[in-house]
């Protein structure tokens, strides 16, 4: 099983509704869509993370073109950098590094 992340934004414009999307990293492939919803779905998801020690960050741009993919899929390669960022800071905060990382 692999790493969990969360990239939320905190309302959608105009509906002014939490908008959550997970993300799994196996480091071994891309990252992968693995729950997405908004208001009362999103809340749920955010819950869960937090509940669950997985990492959360707010970033409104990713979030608005992450929404438009279906749960399962891969993150396309341009967002590689962007998702990358995210789970770097990630592994900084719990102290963590990739497998194949080298010091």
């Amino acid at each position: 099983m692999g790493h969990y992340w969360m990239i939320k934004r905190d309302t959608m414009m105009k509906q002014k509704l939490p908008v959550a999307i997970a993300l799994e990293y196996d480091e071994e492939k891309a990252p992968v869509v693995k729950a997405k919803g908004t208001g009362e779905l999103a809340q749920r998801i955010i819950d869960i993370a937090e509940q669950n020690n997985i990492h959360l960050q707010e970033d409104k741009e990713l979030i608005q073109i992450l929404a438009e993919l279906n749960l399962g899929d891969e993150i396309p390669e341009q967002l590689y950098k962007a998702v990358a960022e995210v789970i770097a800071f990630a592994y900084i905060i719990k102290g963590k590094f990739p497998k194949r990382f080298k010091a």
